[in-house]
């Protein structure tokens, strides 16, 4: 019997499912920045890595939290800037305001306890693949090959982030 070569996905439809939903975080993130801010009882649980190309976090921050970190965004935050591929935030630790900064695809995970909605990304598995999807995000609209040697099809279940 011949082995038939499995189909490759020209399309990356990986790739392009996980730009999707990280526009869904740009949205949201954009109606946090309206003067009103965050609308209701909403609340953001950003997780990014703090050593991606493109993450601007102060050095004393990135000491105590050297590869990822957790953000909430709530009641106290100022100067949220929404841009194509990246955010920036002021923030205070110890009553000390920093900023951040980080393009959305160093964040990990996009958590709204408030309506248990939570987006959560497989970071590429090095820092040159991050920096690789950081320029294609900052160059062009061409997405960037899915990670991993799998070539099966994949099936990306939307029931997970359907409210219940």
């Amino acid at each position: 019997m011949a082995e038939e070569t499995p189909p490759v996905d020209d399309m990356h439809y990986e790739q392009l499912a996980q730009d999707a939903l990280r526009g869904v975080i740009r949205s949201a993130l954009e109606r946090a920045a309206e003067p009103d801010g965050i609308p209701g009882a909403h609340h953001f649980y950003i997780t990014f890595k703090t050593r991606a190309p493109g993450v601007s976090v102060p050095p004393d921050i990135l000491a105590k939290y050297p590869d990822e970190m957790t953000v909430v965004l709530q009641h106290q935050y100022w100067d949220l800037k929404v841009e194509p591929t990246k955010f920036s935030v002021m923030l205070k630790f110890g009553g000390m305001p920093k900023v951040l900064a980080m393009p959305y695809v160093a964040v990990t995970r996009f958590y709204d306890p408030s309506v248990q909605f939570l987006l959560q990304f497989e970071p590429p598995a090095t820092i040159e693949e991050i920096a690789a999807e950081v320029a294609a995000a900052q160059v062009d609209d061409t997405p960037v090959p899915p990670l991993g040697g799998d070539d099966a099809p994949k099936v990306v279940s939307l029931d997970q982030f359907r409210k219940k």
